[in-house]
């Protein structure tokens, strides 16, 4: 029979097996010359070339279906989503340094738990495809822990010397698979070091020398890359991944190693060019922002001035007669018939229904955190209300200063790019902290009466001007404060009667989504 016709006829049996996974048919079509399987998109590929591999050995039936084992237990159980790969991939990293070897640790790990899942939990052929398969180092080294794992014979070399804690990691305890990857990783090392050694040496080797100890016909069952996820899917494990990781420099070093990777795997990923490398600081900000969701005070409607028609209500002599309703009166004029028109003020809605643009000013001063070394609340303050106010349609724009007046600014126009403001917030000066009021102005200027949004320790030489200009300007502002001292304390004495300003502690993230943007005592004039 055609590969195609049993690929057909297979499928609904795997698919049963493993409870339906919502994945496309698979195909078979070249991919990688020593890959088995490959995912793009959810998509199982079937390379025709492994089942030449193995021909006459295990019927085209079983190879179809193992691998097809294989592949959905990947999708459906070990990664399972993009942030237990990430996780998986930093406990390895933290314990093999090298990015390379730690990759491989990791898809190592993976394929034993996916693997391990299938032949404890379904009728699977797939160790009769690791006992036939022409095996490498990578391979044969696989084999020999299966064969250790499972209690089968695989026909792997080696097996004696297979480490005894690697037999008896719990693969299918998902709460450890952290704790599991690094013990892995940890006892692989070595061996992994040794592989890496035999590459180094096969490049460097002349015409007619041994590559290493690789077998040049070897297949590896599955490749492991980021192809399998979709841009939606790493979005979400991204964010996921910022809210659980212990720091920035964590974020920062597993998700820094696959940036390239992730843009391969179509994620749209900022910062490259010629000569630029990719910031993994910006996407963590990002990402941790959109869990701290922040509300907006909509702006109260505005008066139109003029009276309209609002109720009825019964006629009484010396009444207005014009005010009469003679359609509801029946054109009579008569004391409990007659009805009235009571008249209200009406209200415009128009852009007074709408969000305003806002400015976020934020201090980058050295009495800040570098954001780019450690959790920046500020800037994951200014993250959350840009993303409050881009969402409610409104533009950001980005003042962000430490010594002004000696040019350590940023700014940036009006934007409803998200990418360019946590571009700006980001820069970090250090230096002295002193505004431009002139700068902030231009913003005020640059837009129909914005809100204002700023964020600092308060520790501001210039902070006497800073607190005289607020009180002349009606705009919304936001104040957040970062620590107590005692320019904290004359911000908010001088300014804590002002209506249209609001003050507000962060000393913790918990403190973020408490801040309420545009709350006003008073609405403070009209637009």
């Amino acid at each position: 029979m055609d590969r195609n016709e049993i690929l057909k006829k297979i499928w609904p049996k795997v698919r049963r097996k493993h409870f339906f996974p919502e994945i496309p048919m698979p195909v078979i079509e070249e991919c990688d010359d020593r890959v088995a399987i490959a995912m793009r998109n959810k998509q199982i590929i079937l390379n025709p070339a492994f089942f030449d591999q193995l021909d006459g050995q295990i019927s085209d039936e079983e190879v179809i279906e193992g691998l097809l084992d294989h592949g959905i237990s990947h999708y459906t159980y070990c990664p399972w989503d993009f942030k237990t790969h990430l996780s998986i991939y930093t406990a390895s990293k933290k314990v093999i340094k090298d990015k390379a070897m730690a990759k491989m640790a990791t898809r190592i790990f993976t394929d034993v738990v996916a693997d391990t899942h299938c032949v404890k939990e379904i009728d699977t052929p797939l160790p009769s495809i690791y006992r036939h398969l022409k095996k490498g180092v990578v391979e044969n080294f696989t084999a020999a822990l299966y064969q250790s794992i499972w209690g089968m014979d695989l026909r792997a070399k080696g097996h004696a010397q297979i480490p005894r804690n690697l037999k008896s990691l719990p693969y299918l305890a998902k709460k450890e698979w952290e704790e599991s990857a690094k013990k892995f990783a940890r006892a692989i090392e070595s061996f992994l070091l040794d592989l890496k050694k035999a590459a180094e040496k096969s490049l460097s080797n002349q015409p007619g020398d041994a590559p290493g100890n690789e077998n040049p016909t070897s297949f590896t069952i599955c490749s492991h890359d980021l192809d399998s996820f979709s841009p939606e899917e790493i979005e979400a494990g991204l964010k996921e991944f910022a809210e659980n990781v212990e720091d920035i420099e964590e974020f920062k070093e597993s998700v820094g190693d696959i940036l390239e990777e992730l843009e391969d795997a179509g994620y749209p990923v900022m910062g490259r060019g010629k000569g630029k490398g990719l910031d993994a600081d910006i996407l963590y900000y990002m990402k941790l922002a959109e869990s701290y969701h922040m509300p907006i005070k909509k702006l109260p409607m505005k008066k139109s001035g003029n009276l309209h028609p609002h109720s009825h209500l019964p006629w009484e002599i010396g009444s207005p007669v014009q005010e009469i309703d003679v359609w509801t009166s029946f054109g009579k004029i008569m004391p409990g018939i007659t009805k009235v028109w009571e008249r209200k003020e009406g209200e415009i809605l128009g852009d007074m229904d709408s969000t305003p643009d806002c400015v976020l000013v934020i201090d980058s001063s050295a009495s800040m955190i570098n954001p780019r070394e450690d959790l920046s609340y500020a800037v994951l303050g200014a993250g959350c209300a840009c993303d409050a106010y881009l969402r409610n349609g409104a533009r950001v724009g980005v003042y962000n200063f430490s010594d002004a007046m000696m040019g350590n600014k940023a700014l940036l126009d009006y934007s409803d790019k998200r990418d360019e403001v946590y571009s700006v917030l980001c820069k970090y000066f250090s230096g002295g902290t002193a505004l431009s009021l002139k700068d902030i102005a231009a913003f005020l200027e640059g837009s129909d009466k914005p809100d204002v949004f700023i964020i600092t320790d308060m520790k501001i030489t210039n902070l006497g001007n800073l607190i005289n200009y607020l009180k002349k300007i009606d705009n919304r502002v936001t104040a957040v404060y970062i620590g107590e001292s005692q320019h904290v304390a004359r911000f908010k004495r001088s300014l804590s009667d002002e209506g249209n300003i609001n003050i507000y502690a962060v000393d913790k993230k918990e403190d973020i989504p408490k801040i309420v943007l545009g709350k006003v005592r008073e609405y403070m004039g009209s637009r």
